[in-house]
């Protein structure tokens, strides 16, 4: 193994420490109380359109997807009003849009960014109607200077194609040796037509319901586990998701994470293993949209069972394990946003155990992202809310008296 390379959510240089400066609003200066810190939220862009992802450059600057299809600069706590011109065209319909973004881990000599988005194909029609034309979730790289992005390249798109709008699972991580990691979701395929085992998760020759594991340039890694096993796709390093949204790979331990949304209940953590089957639709723990039995049980063997679930759902989106100084009691706990359940969602571990879960921010609006700045706070990409503006808001410690 290579030597381990802290992330710039991480780590940052001095000038990304006088990040963001927001002076907050007497609403926002109220105090919120958890189990372990005071915390206040202050708000440091709004007025946004679905705010997905959010990714740090070296200079302090935060980037940010909105997923209509734009990509979107707030430097020195002022949000640039241009977006960035370069991003690909997307299919913006449904849970489709302009979705992940991540830096190259050498991003300071490269410039290389990395996005996530919905790809259509070539018959999309004008009106852009749902059902219309078929799409896929899709990778691509491109250097980032002046603003701008160029030397565009597309390295990965998923045999996924469907025509409906669900279910593109989309965030990219990084790993220590520089391995790209990236989630597909199932597509909406339903669960319930014909036997669970049938179902396009379960099946290794399309890429629905996957972790993908690749080089950098998109090219496969020739120890990837279905390598060479005719009639898989050589891209896959683990299979049985259904709709993940969530992945964290710890630069220190290596452990990769990841969280999907079950249908009606059912939402789980996962530690992701090499080659295995994480069960959906076979195993899981919650039942139809409106009732009715999904699965043939929640255990099987040589199926994964989650680390942590919920019932009901929260709906999980981004994903945290908080590393900073600024909150020295979270050091260590997993975050997890909740999109329906509106609500960021700590988790106690101990190792690779979860231990206990604390909800905080409950009905602040729908949790699509989780970062960690350079500065040591904490900041989330809200999706919606019912009567405000979208927000990217960020956590704060409050000293204690």
């Amino acid at each position: 193994m290579s030597a381990i390379r802290v992330p710039t959510s991480v780590t940052g240089s001095l000038a990304a420490l006088a990040l963001l400066s927001v002076v907050p609003t007497a609403a926002e200066s109220q105090t919120n109380q958890s189990q372990h810190h005071s915390f206040r939220v202050v708000t440091v862009a709004e007025n946004l359109a679905n705010p997905w992802s959010m990714a740090f450059l070296p200079n302090g600057d935060m980037l940010f997807t909105e997923r209509p299809g734009r990509l979107r600069v707030i430097r020195n706590g002022r949000l640039l009003s241009n977006p960035v011109p370069g991003v690909p065209e997307v299919r913006a319909q449904g849970q489709g849009g302009l979705l992940d973004i991540v830096l190259h881990p050498d991003f300071e000599t490269n410039r290389l960014i990395y996005m996530s988005y919905s790809k259509p194909n070539g018959d999309e029609n004008v009106s852009g109607a749902a059902g219309s034309s078929e799409a896929t979730t899709a990778i691509a790289r491109a250097r980032f200077e002046n603003d701008q992005l160029t030397n565009f390249e597309e390295i990965f798109e998923a045999q996924a194609w469907a025509t409906g709008n669900a279910h593109f699972g989309s965030r990219i991580q990084f790993d220590a040796d520089g391995y790209l990691f990236f989630t597909v979701g199932d597509r909406g395929a339903s669960p319930v037509d014909g036997p669970r085992d049938a179902h396009p998760a379960q099946n290794l020759s399309n890429h629905r319901g996957t972790v993908i594991r690749l080089h950098d340039d998109g090219r496969v890694p020739s120890d990837n586990p279905f390598v060479g096993r005719a009639e898989a796709r050589p891209e896959i390093w683990s299979y049985g998701h259904r709709s993940p949204q969530g992945l964290f790979i710890h630069p220190v331990t290596g452990d990769i994470w990841e969280g999907e949304h079950g249908p009606q209940g059912g939402d789980e953590v996962n530690l992701i293993v090499r080659g295995a089957n994480f069960g959906w639709p076979v195993i899981g723990e919650g039942v139809n949209y409106g009732g009715g039995q999904i699965h043939d049980s929640n255990r099987r063997p040589g199926m994964e069972a989650p680390r942590h679930f919920w019932v009901p759902s929260i709906a999980t989106s981004g994903m945290l394990i908080y590393l900073g100084d600024e909150f020295p009691e979270w050091r260590g706990s997993m975050f997890v946003g909740g999109l329906s359940g509106q609500q960021l969602a700590r988790l106690e571990m101990e190792g690779q155990r979860i231990v206990s879960e604390e909800t905080l921010l409950e009905g602040l609006g729908r949790v699509r992202d989780i970062r960690q700045g350079p500065d040591g706070f904490i900041y989330i990409a809200i999706d919606g809310r019912a009567g405000a503006l979208t927000p990217i808001l960020r956590l704060e410690p409050v000293a204690e008296d």
